[in-house]
């Protein structure tokens, strides 16, 4: 699990190596992670852009960007918190992932980064 808190927003990850969908003779490796974004601000926010850096040790470096997450752009209170799953193909066992939200202030129509911390995409066997 892997923590930051950026501009009064807090991101914690916890991604998982998923055997049951990965084949690893095809240099298939499947990572899922799971996403808490609680908004420890005062302001009223709302989740408009992800962009990510995904390091595969195998190819090494693409980025993605896109609107909201899942297909979401959820609106957060103060104090309040959203969750989402997703998931990551490698082509070998072992990667990483890391990036950054783009935010805006409700009323205020402020836009402001938010860091996804780093996390290690690595599959069990790997470590042994």
């Amino acid at each position: 699990m892997e923590v930051l808190i950026t501009n009064g927003i807090k991101i914690t990850v916890r991604p998982e190596y998923e055997a049951i969908h990965s084949e690893p003779d095809q240099g298939k490796f499947i990572f899922s992670y799971e996403v808490l974004i609680e908004n420890l601000s005062e302001h009223t926010v709302q989740l408009l852009r992800r962009h990510w850096y995904i390091f595969d040790s195998a190819v090494g470096y693409k980025e993605i960007t896109g609107e909201g997450v899942v297909g979401q752009q959820p609106i957060l209170l103060a104090g309040a918190s959203h969750i989402y799953h997703s998931w990551c193909p490698l082509t070998s066992d072992l990667g990483r992932m890391y990036g950054f939200y783009e935010f805006k202030k409700i009323g205020e129509e402020t836009v402001f980064p938010v860091r996804i911390p780093e996390f290690e995409l690595i599959a069990p066997f790997r470590l042994n």
